[in-house]
């Protein structure tokens, strides 16, 4: 239930040894990577100017790409990075309320996913989400990505779900969790539908989920141990 993760936290905010050594120590390790990239059209523009290249060229020369590596945002990736993320199996957190709330614009999920680029689901962090609310991340991806295509059929519930369980796994570069599946990690939440909330949406209970009102856990299994009961913390 513990994994180790080298994380500086951009890298604007490092210096260019420091983020080459980080790759160069979790590779000797064999622990992951994980940095915020390309989060505005201000951090392309301070790429270009200080380091002469875009954040996805700058990541790839500090030897942060590949499956091990994974990036937040993401926003302003442009055509030659997500080609470049998808070549080399490097994942995105995708933060949707976050880039809301700090108005950086919207990352091109539908696009990225279309192209192989891994993309699972992350909430930012307390200064830019107080909600921290997984299952609204999954709901503000899918409507997010909607107004980015302008499509209504840009993300589905069940898509915007996989983004949230299967995808996430796949940038941990975990194959123990992410899917209820015989030999992987119990690991269950379940939701109680039958709330006023719910009221006329339940011809497709999983799809009412993302389309209604957040739902409080119900019950949580953790690695097979029981955490919440009846929406009770235990």
């Amino acid at each position: 239930m513990l994994r180790i993760v080298l994380a500086p936290c951009s890298p604007f905010s490092v210096s260019r040894a420091l983020m080459r050594e980080s790759a160069l120590m979790a590779r000797h390790y064999g622990v992951s990577l994980h940095t915020h990239l390309a989060e505005t059209a201000g951090d392309v523009d301070y790429s270009r100017e200080k380091f002469h290249c875009t954040p996805a060229q700058y990541a790839e020369e500090l030897g942060w790409t590949g499956p091990d590596t994974w990036h937040a945002h993401c926003v302003c990736l442009d055509q030659h990075g997500i080609d470049l993320f998808a070549r080399t199996h490097t994942g995105v957190a995708h933060c949707p309320s976050s880039n809301m709330r700090l108005g950086s614009g919207i990352a091109p999920v539908a696009h990225m996913r279309a192209r192989g680029v891994p993309v699972g689901l992350g909430v930012d962090g307390s200064a830019s989400n107080d909600a921290g609310h997984m299952l609204l991340e999954a709901r503000m991806a899918m409507l997010l990505a909607r107004v980015h295509e302008a499509n209504p059929a840009a993300l589905s519930a069940r898509q915007a779900l996989e983004v949230a369980t299967r995808g996430g796994a796949a940038v941990l570069g975990r194959d123990d969790i992410g899917q209820l599946t015989v030999g992987k990690c119990a690991d269950v939440v379940a939701f109680d539908l039958r709330t006023l909330a719910f009221a006329g949406a339940l011809h497709d209970p999983l799809a009412a989920l993302l389309f209604a009102a957040p739902a409080k856990v119900a019950l949580s299994v953790i690695n097979g141990r029981l955490v919440v009961r009846d929406g009770q913390l235990l």
